[in-house]
């Protein structure tokens, strides 16, 4: 088996794109809309394109990680960057053989390298949690509409340096791309092959 991890490009974002509707489909609801957020990142001014890599096995893309900046806004109205990432997507038949969390860690440290504070997600914490994520509220930093005791497990911060990430105090604002509706995915999902949305135990949404 021949793998590398590499830079995505242009010329890998439309099998990235159908990528992440394999790996998401019917997963959180019926369909998904993580192929649209990734291509509304990609278009959008958060976008970082030296984080967006992939894992190429014998040719293929198997796995995609894109990240994206984003803000936390503190007393006085004082805005800081940090980072954030996903969607993460691994092709359906090759789930489980460690491809995600090895394209976390390696990108995790490239953002350290390029010298982001701090990166904040919303995932289950029994997962990201290995990769040394713990609670953003350990931080003072809170989802908006959020209270300020009220502690969201799911919503994390991984620390890169460990000063600048203590001054990110204040609530996250995530960037406008991951925000789509539900009439935006059915309008661009009409330009990849048709797939049965499904209703499935578990699901988020639907």
């Amino acid at each position: 088996m021949c793998e590398i991890i590499r830079l995505s490009g242009p010329e890998d974002y439309a099998e990235t794109e159908q990528l992440a509707r394999e790996a998401f489909w019917n997963v959180y609801r019926p369909g998904c809309m993580e192929h649209l957020v990734l291509r509304r990142l990609r278009s959008s001014p958060d976008f970082i394109p030296e984080l967006d890599y992939v894992i190429e096995e014998n040719g293929r893309l198997a796995a995609q990680i894109v990240y994206a900046r984003c803000r936390v806004v503190g007393e006085g109205n004082v805005s800081r960057n940090a980072a954030l990432f996903g969607p993460v997507s691994v092709l359906p038949e090759l789930q489980g053989r460690g491809y995600g969390s090895r394209l976390i860690s390696y990108t995790l440290e490239k953002a350290k390298e390029l010298g982001f504070p701090a990166v904040l997600i919303t995932g289950a914490p029994a997962y990201y949690s290995r990769f040394g994520f713990v609670s953003a509220a350990r931080y003072g930093i809170r989802l908006a509409g959020a209270p300020k005791d009220e502690e969201c497990p799911y919503f994390m911060i991984m620390a890169l340096d460990e000063e600048r990430a203590r001054q990110l105090e204040g609530v996250w604002v995530e960037p406008e791309a991951y925000h789509v509706t539900d009439e935006e995915v059915e309008l661009f999902d009409r330009q990849f092959p048709p797939k049965r949305k499904e209703k499935r135990p578990g699901q988020l949404d639907g």
